[in-house]
């Protein structure tokens, strides 16, 4: 969160001892885990092998990847996989394709559920009491104006979303920003993630909202469902 840090900041901040800090430092600087510049120590690239080895063992991403690159050069917008990862969603990989925006997503940015596209698709497709933990133990926090805020809301949402199978998220994270999503289920009904599009509104018309792109979308889900099932 602060970027690289002194002992003594660190120390403060998480109220420890310097000496226990420093022990800490050591440790996770002799493995790679952070590095020391100066008097700072920075989060070291061993994260990201670590982060990196995990998901290429992911099925999900091994048969998802190719669906989400064609996806993205197919519309020429940003293409997205999300999974859910103790009531957190997680992008595990995105593709940008000719005229994609560049949004403030990446590998490994974990975000609220309830205010994208690809968290409702896969709220919409998890057990009522998986649910309930998530909204009690993370809440509804805004992200805009848009964003959903009640769990009334949030249910009417679902409900929309397993009836038409695709979810739909119009500014809810990212003003001015337009998302669809579909979930990526096993053969048993188990949701495994969500894969979207995700374009400016201004290039986005309602018609297409509910037309085109969820038509891509499920395709592309429906694919990789069939490689994972099959």
């Amino acid at each position: 969160e602060r970027g690289p840090c002194g002992v003594t900041e660190l120390a403060n901040g998480l109220d420890m001892g310097k000496s226990a800090v420093h022990n800490h430092l050591t440790t996770l600087q002799k493995h790679g885990y952070a590095i020391k510049e100066g008097d700072d120590y920075r989060v070291g690239l061993k994260f990201l092998e670590v982060g990196g080895h995990w998901r290429k063992s992911m099925e999900i991403y091994q048969v998802a990847e190719p669906e989400v690159k064609s996806l993205a050069a197919d519309t020429g917008e940003l293409a997205n996989l999300l999974v859910e990862e103790q009531g957190m969603g997680v992008y595990l990989m995105r593709a940008k394709g000719n005229d994609a925006v560049d949004l403030d997503t990446y590998a490994g940015l974990r975000t609220n559920l309830h205010t994208t596209a690809l968290g409702k698709a896969i709220l919409a497709n998890l057990p009522e009491e998986r649910v309930n933990a998530i909204v009690d133990s993370r809440g509804l926090e805004p992200e805009t104006p848009e964003t959903i805020g009640s769990r009334e809301q949030l249910d009417s949402a679902l409900e929309s979303v397993r009836d038409r199978g695709y979810a739909v998220d119009d500014g809810e994270r990212l003003e001015g920003l337009r998302c669809v999503a579909s979930p990526i289920t096993s053969s048993d009904g188990t949701v495994l993630g969500a894969i979207s599009i995700s374009a400016p509104a201004n290039r986005v018309s309602d018609e297409a909202l509910h037309g085109a792109l969820p038509e891509r979308v499920l395709s592309a889900a429906n694919v990789v469902e069939l490689n994972i099932n099959y």
